[in-house]
This record gives structure tokens, sequence and C-alpha cells, in this order.
């Protein structure tokens, strides 16, 4: 509606004009070649206004005429880069899908409508590399390293062939060159900080992550967690050389995680040597209330040196509450309790974990209070039986292998933080573990008798 009215006001004001114009007093002379002719000076502006126009769409014909041949080509080569984009778009998604064959023969046919379209030129060099044409794929790959803006996008092609073929010192020296060109190149920087955690490099890995820019939260988080991995590294190799120094590590570790048990596992080791106990108890005693580690909580029974069984069963009873809060409270606790000879209350501290599938531990702990208490080799060697079948405790699992204690890579892989604490994968599918060798019992020393009370008192 606007729209047509402005149409409108506009309409009548330009016949407005042309009425003024006519309607102007006077005459004019126009002379052209012997011809004269004097009309009025309205009519005279309309014929200049005229000839100007038919001025300007003759010259717009004659341009038009003359810009033909530029104009076809140009459309030529619109239609050449369509069908150009168009082809190393639908390249893109064949490899995609698992199609190599069509993404290289539409990567060639890209290649051909888009000259200096590099794109193309990579794609065809991933669909050789995915067909198995490894020199094709190498050629492709090393002509694209001259030019900047393709370099790392060849390089890492170069990474990735290298590393199909097993060639590992190519692949890693690839990956130092990305790193060269694009510091910020997240897969080179991986496979670099990789080659340094396999050869022990703690310190070399950590400034490498240190130098890393982390925009999102999550990533920030990642790259704590790494320096927290590497600083407990570094602790872990000068904790038996210079213990200070190890201390300072793992404390630094604990500030970007604060639930790191393995950091804190290792500083408590170190204060409670250096006769740090209740430093040592009051790191462990945050760590257990965030991660319910038992090892956190076995190192707590331990932290003053010396002590007898009881004295770490009251350790142990500080830390956790009657009845048990979960599983591995409820272990810890049984296990201290079998220690210093507490049948009935090791029994009670398993009651609520040991009638509906026990783990394997239970089961031990059981055939051990079994045995203990009772004396009943028959049911001790029940609860052993039940323990053959029975589901696994978690343990530091990595790449398909246990380990007693954290390491900070992969023994198979070396991959950086691959130890995780849960239950081993092959007792989640199913397939039997050897069960853990019992532990022989001591007889309790002195001390722990005169402390623990007699049947007679009881």
């Amino acid at each position: 509606m606007i729209r047509l009215a402005t149409w409108i006001v506009v309409s009548l004001l330009v016949t407005a004009l042309i009425a003024w114009l006519i309607s102007l007093p006077g005459t004019a002379m126009i002379e052209v070649a012997g011809y004269r002719m004097q009309p009025r000076l309205g009519m005279a502006a309309f014929l200049v206004a005229a000839a100007l126009a038919i001025v300007i769409i003759a010259w717009s014909l004659f341009r038009r005429v003359l810009d033909a041949p530029r104009y076809f080509a140009k459309l030529s080569r619109e239609r050449r880069r369509d069908l150009g984009v168009a082809a190393l778009s639908d390249g893109f998604v064949a490899l995609q899908a698992g199609d190599p064959n069509r993404a290289r023969v539409l990567a060639r046919e890209a290649r051909s409508n888009l000259p200096r379209n590099h794109a193309a030129q990579l794609l065809e060099a991933r669909s050789d590399l995915a067909l198995g044409d490894m020199q094709s794929a190498r050629e492709h790959y090393r002509a694209l390293i001259s030019n900047k803006k393709t370099a790392v996008a060849a390089l890492a092609g170069l990474y990735e062939q290298a590393r199909t073929q097993g060639r590992i010192d190519a692949a890693l020296s690839f990956a130092q060159k990305a790193v060269a060109l694009a510091p910020q190149t997240r897969w080179a920087c991986d496979a670099v900080l990789d080659d340094l955690t396999r050869r022990g490099q703690w310190a070399e890995a950590l400034a490498r992550v240190d130098a890393e820019t982390a925009a999102t939260r999550e990533e920030k988080m990642v790259k704590r967690r790494k320096q927290a991995v590497l600083v407990t590294a570094l602790a872990r190799e000068t904790v038996d050389t210079n213990p200070l120094a190890a201390l300072d590590h793992t404390l630094a570790a604990l500030k970007l995680v604060p639930d790191f048990v393995p950091a804190a596992l290792i500083a408590a080791r170190i204060q409670s040597n250096r006769g740090e106990a209740r430093r040592a108890m009051s790191l462990l005693r945050r760590v257990w209330r965030a991660t319910s580690h038992p090892h956190v909580a076995t190192l707590y029974a331990n932290a003053q040196p010396g002590a007898s069984a009881v004295d770490r069963l009251k350790r142990i009873r500080e830390l956790i509450d009657t009845p048990p809060p979960n599983l591995p409270a409820a272990i810890v606790l049984a296990r201290a309790n079998v220690d210093a000879y507490e049948w009935p209350a090791a029994r009670n501290a398993l009651a609520n974990y040991s009638s509906a599938d026990p783990t394997q531990g239970v089961c031990l702990l059981m055939a051990e209070i079994e045995e203990g208490q009772n004396a009943d080799q028959g049911k001790a060697r029940e609860w052993l039986a039940r323990a053959v079948r029975a589901p696994r405790d978690p343990v530091w699992t990595a790449d398909g292998i246990t380990s007693d204690e954290w390491e900070p890579v992969s023994p198979v892989t070396g991959r950086l933080d691959a130890f995780e604490w849960r239950v081993p994968v092959s007792a989640v599918n199913g397939r039997p573990e050897p069960l853990p060798r019992p532990t022989e019992r001591l007889p309790p020393p002195e001390a722990e008798t005169s402390l623990a009370p007699t049947p007679a008192a009881q």
C-alpha cells in the first residue's frame, strides 16, 4: 500500500513538472544542418531531454555489442567455477561417506574446472591415501607444502600417511614441521607431546603444554589436567633423589586438580616420611571426601610410621562413618578390622555388600573373617570359590592392562593420562581374571594384644 501511494505521488509530480515545462512562455531557436525550428521553451527542453535519452540508450546498446565476447567468456568461467565447486563439494561428501573412488574422480573434475583451487588437489591426495595409492598421495602433498596456505594441511596428510606405514620417525618429523609453521595446530602439538611423554621428558612436555592456548572452559580444564599429570610425573621421577622438589610438584598438581589422587598419595607419603603426619592426614582427608579412593584411606591409616593395627583402625574409624557409605569405604574399614582381629566389626562393615553380588574383594575378606572368627574352613573355601566368579573391584587400568600403582602414560600406547581407576574391561565382558594372591596375616604384636579386649572382657 505504501509503495502504491509513493508511485502515485511521484507520477503526479512528474506530470506536473512536464505540464509546467510545456506551459513556460517564450520560444527557443534551434538550427541543425540548415533546418531552423522555433518551438516553445517547454517543448525545447523536452526535446533536449529526449535526445539525451536516445543517445544514452544507443551508447549502451553499442557497449553491449562490444562487450559480448567478454560477457560470454565470463559466463563460461562462472559456469566452470560452479561445476568445480559442485564437484569439490560432492567429492568431500563422497570421501566422508566412504567412497574414495568417486571422490578421486570428482577431485580431478574439480581440478580441471578450478586449476587454482588447492582444495581440489588436497581432496585428490586424501582420496589417494584412502585408496592406498601412497606414491600419488605423497606427490600431491609435497606439491602443497610449497604454499603457505596449504602447508599445514599437506603436513597433516603426510603425517597420517607415515603413521599408516609405520614410519614413526617420519611422522614425528612432519608434526614438528607443522608446529614450527603453526604452533597451535592441535594434531601436531599432540603428536609432539606424545613423543615427549613416551620418552619420559616430563619437563619439556610440561613446557609445551604451558604454551598451549585454551579458549573455552572445557579446553582450560583439559589443559589443567595435562599439567597436573605431567607435574605429578616429575614428582614421581624426583621423589627419591629430591623429595622436597617432588613435594612442591605434587602440591602444584593439587592446585590444578584438587582431587588428583596420585599427586595426593605422593605428597602424603613425603610429608609422612618427614614427620608431618598431621599435614598428610589433613590432605588425605580432603581427597578422600572428594573421591572415596581406597588407597587414600589406606595411606591415611598408615600416615604415622610404626603404628599398630589398633591405631590404624582408630584412624580409619575417624575417617569412615558406620555403616560405611559406599563399597570402597566398607572394604577399607573391614580390612582394618580384620588386621586388628575385630571380627564382628569387620563382618558388620561388609553386611550391606556381602549379601547381593559381592565383589572379589568382599569375598576374599569374608573368607578371612570366616577362617579367623569361626575357624570354619568350609565357609572360607565357599567364599573363595565365589570370589573366582565374582565381579572385579576397581583397579588402575589402561589399554586393557592393570597396574597396582598409577602411571602417567600407558605402557602399551604411550598415551598420556591413560590410567583410570575403574573395573577392568575384561571383567566387565565376563572373561575370568586371576585372583590376587591373598596376603598372609601375621599374629598381632604384644602392643596390639594388650590394647585388644580379651574374650572375658567382652
